[in-house]
């Protein structure tokens, strides 16, 4: 019986053992499963003061659009303390501001989150802020608009009239309106995004009325061989006072921090733009004449707005550099070409006080380019009047820019088979290629219907600029969206 109860308690004393053992092993088990549940719990503390800190930021901007200070008035990382309902400090969040470059609207946010009670607990959220320009669109107009065949659009197009689409378009085309009635052509009203190429398997463009592109049809034809990504109308107008832009704002800005130039005493500048921050001012003295034969037509301001080619058709008034925030402002007419590199520019033309007799109008006739075409080089050309492509004009253009007519249009003038010289039939050029967008007030147009002007005309849609406009391009509204929003480590 001895040895029995011996056995016993050597039993007793090894389960017991087991026991403690296990029961140290759960309680060390359920340590650490509080505590990494308490770190849990604290990293996401952290996160959701890490966003606060971006709402914070987003809503300081929205009453002071352009602090990257955060009120301070001086250089960052600022600290905020984050308290709780209660009205306790329970962590803090500080912000690191990366303002946006010139022209652009894009800020930078890095919120890193604490919580008090644990200082290893530490998230950071990277956020970036933007106001959309105007520039979402391809072609923005305010009166009708003709794409005819050869003409390749990509990116949005939108008239607060209506636009009739013979060409190819890879993004949304809407309209303000339901229908109207097409100016090319008697007929009932047609709807106000319509075609008239003739649909699948036939060919062609048919220039009369077409009733399958009309009221009452319903529903409205697909028509995914001219509208790839479709159609829509009505839709909300623009707002194309506010894209037009004050230009007597723009004239003020230019003189106190950009480049200002008054009235020539000529036909206006010539602006040679150059990849190393500099451009070529010359004034014009004197245009080029029609040649014999090529005769004014009705349209207004008609005239080859081509730069004269002897030696006294320009004055060279030096070598500029691009001024600081980007902004040149002539008060004439206006000639650029050239090429930008890391660039950021406005040119504007226009004249005051503002009367339509006196409006000025900026023209390109040679190749105006980017080196880079990720958003580093961006360039507005924002006329009073006209955008113009006169008649001298290369006979395969190529213009990187953001085209703005404020009150009148982009396009080129008639000119009809009389003009031509030496052999060269000038109404008749080949290629345009556009590469950012058009805003126009009148009627655009590189073509005409009798097959003059630009025989191939190919738009592309530059994204950049929706967020990254040019200075002092017009935005859509003062207040900031979020574009993009990322943890870091």
């Amino acid at each position: 019986m001895k040895n029995l109860r011996g056995y016993i308690v050597i039993q007793a004393l090894v389960f017991g053992g087991i026991g403690v053992l296990l029961i140290g092993a759960l309680a060390g088990w359920a340590k650490v499963s509080i505590v990494g549940a308490r770190q849990l719990t604290d990293r996401e503390r952290a996160f959701q003061i890490a966003e606060a800190g971006i709402e914070y930021y987003r809503w300081h901007l929205a009453h002071a659009a352009t602090d990257y200070q955060d009120g301070t008035g001086g250089s960052g990382p600022y600290l905020h303390d984050y308290e709780d309902k209660n009205g306790e400090v329970v962590g803090s969040f500080t912000l690191t501001i990366t303002p946006p470059p010139i022209g652009s609207t894009v800020v930078t946010v890095l919120s890193e989150g604490r919580v008090l009670s644990n200082p290893a607990a530490v998230r950071k959220i990277e956020a970036k802020l933007a106001i959309p320009s105007i520039a979402k669109y391809a072609f923005v107009a305010n009166s009708v608009m003709r794409f005819g065949s050869g003409t390749e659009v990509f990116g949005p197009i939108h008239s607060n009239d209506g636009i009739r689409f013979d060409g190819l378009v890879h993004n949304l085309v809407t309209s303000a309106k339901s229908d109207y009635d097409d100016p090319d052509h008697t007929g009932n009203n047609e709807f106000a995004v319509h075609t008239h190429v003739t649909a699948p398997p036939g060919s062609g463009v048919n220039d009369s009325f077409r009733s399958q592109e009309a009221p009452p049809t319903s529903p409205v034809p697909t028509r995914n061989d001219v509208f790839l990504a479709g159609r829509q109308f009505p839709v909300p107008a623009v707002d194309f006072v506010g894209f037009t832009n004050d230009m007597a704002t723009m004239k003020t800005d230019a003189q106190t921090g950009g480049f200002y130039r008054g009235a020539s005493g000529g036909n206006g500048y010539r602006v040679v733009l150059r990849t190393d921050d500099t451009f070529d001012l010359y004034r014009v003295n004197s245009l080029r004449n029609p040649p014999s034969g090529c005769s004014a037509s009705s349209q207004t301001g008609w005239g080859t707005w081509s730069i004269g080619t002897s030696g006294s058709s320009q004055t060279n008034l030096g070598r500029q550099s691009l001024p600081a925030n980007g902004l040149i402002f002539l008060e004439d007419h206006v000639w650029v070409e050239g090429q930008i590199d890391s660039a950021r520019v406005t040119i504007a033309s226009a004249r005051f006080p503002e009367n339509p007799s006196t409006y000025t109008s900026i023209t390109v006739n040679e190749d105006l380019k980017y080196t880079n075409y990720d958003g580093q080089d961006v360039l507005a050309l924002i006329a009073q009047n006209n955008i113009n492509i006169g008649l001298f004009s290369d006979n395969n253009l190529q213009i990187d820019a953001a085209l703005v007519a404020k009150n009148g249009r982009v396009g080129r003038y008639y000119y009809e088979s009389d003009c031509r010289l030496s052999g060269t039939n000038w109404y008749i050029r080949s290629t345009i290629t556009l590469f950012g967008m058009i805003g126009t007030n009148l009627r655009y147009g590189f073509a005409y219907t009798d097959g003059t002007g630009y025989q191939t005309r190919n738009i592309n849609y530059d994204a950049n600029l929706l967020y990254g406009p040019p200075p002092s391009f017009p935005l859509t509204s003062d207040q900031y969206s979020t574009i993009s929003w990322r943890e870091v480590p």
